[in-house]
C-alpha cells in the first residue's frame, strides 16, 4: 500500500484544505488537540473535504466518548486517539469508536444516516469503515503496544514522535537513533497484528526513515507552517528584487 501524503490542519481554513488537495495530499487531520478548531468549523469542514476527495481524521482534543462519537457523526473517516496512558486506557476509549455489540458508540440521529433511520446494515458498515487509531505517545503506551493493537475496536496505531521522545527520556525530538527505534518497533508491532499504522512526520530525517516502511500515511505538513513557509519564501523574493 502506497502512503497517503497528509496534513494537519490547525485552524478554520476551507481554502487551505482546497490549495493542500490541489498540490497533492490526500489525507487532512483535523488537530482538535492542539488546534484552535471548534465543532461548528468540523461540522462544515469534514464534508466539503469528503467532497473534494480528502480522506478526513479528527485527532479528538480528548479520547472521551462525546468527542469520538461527534467527530464520527459528522462524517470524519476516522479518529485518532492522542495521550492514550495504557491497555486499560485504549480497550475504553477505541470502544467509543464501534458501536455495539463490538463497542460502546452510541447511536444518534446524523449525517453519517443520511438523516434517516439505521439499520443494521448500518451499524455493521460503520464498524468497518470509520477506522480508529490510538496514539502510541506515552511510555506507557508504548510498553502496551502489542496489546493495543490486537484490541479489536482498535484500526490502527498512530506514532506521536514528539511526545514520545519526552515521554522516554530524550528530550524535544531530534529524529535520533531511538526515535527511529520506536517508530521501527511500533510498525512492527502494528504489521504482526494486521493493524494500520500511520504516523506524524513533519522532520525530513525520520519522514526518509519512515516512508521505506509503508505507513498507511505520513503528515509532512500543517496549515500554520506552511503560511511560515510562504511568507518566508516570497519576503525574500521581495528582499531579492
Amino acid at each position: 500500500m502506497e502512503t497517503r501524503p497528509a496534513f494537519w490542519l490547525e485552524s478554520d481554513n476551507q481554502k487551505a484544505c482546497e490549495i493542500a488537495k490541489i498540490v497533492g495530499y490526500q489525507v487532512v487531520v483535523f488537530d482538535m488537540e492542539h488546534g484552535t478548531l471548534d465543532e461548528h468549523a468540523l461540522d462544515r469542514l469534514i464534508p466539503f473535504c469528503n467532497g473534494i476527495g480528502l480522506e478526513t481524521y479528527v485527532r479528538v482534543s480528548e479520547s472521551t466518548q462525546p468527542r469520538i462519537q461527534m467527530s464520527l457523526d459528522i462524517g470524519a473517516n476516522g479518529v485518532i486517539l492522542p495521550q492514550i496512558r495504557d491497555l486499560a486506557h485504549a480497550r475504553n476509549a477505541a470502544a467509543y469508536s464501534k458501536y455495539p455489540l463490538r463497542g460502546t458508540r452510541g447511536l444518534g440521529y446524523s449525517r453519517t444516516q443520511l438523516y434517516g433511520a439505521a439499520t443494521n446494515e448500518f451499524i455493521a458498515m460503520e464498524n468497518q469503515i470509520r477506522r480508529c487509531y490510538v496514539m502510541i505517545e506515552t511510555a506507557e503506551a508504548f510498553e502496551d503496544a502489542l496489546e493495543i493493537a490486537r484490541l479489536d475496536c482498535v484500526d490502527g496505531l498512530f506514532i506521536g514522535p514528539a511526545d514520545l521522545s519526552l515521554a522516554r527520556g530524550r528530550g524535544v525530538f531530534a529524529a535520533r537513533s531511538d526515535d527511529i527505534s520506536d517508530m521501527t518497533r511500533i510498525a512492527q508491532i502494528a504489521k504482526d497484528a494486521g493493524k494500520l499504522w500511520a504516523v506524524a512526520a513533519g522532520n525530513a530525517a525520520y519522514r526518509k526513515a519512515v516512508l521505506p516502511l509503508g505507513p498507511t500515511f505520513a503528515t509532512s505538513a500543517d496549515d500554520l507552517s506552511a503560511l511560515l513557509t510562504g511568507f518566508r519564501h516570497m519576503l525574500d523574493r521581495h528582499d531579492a528584487v
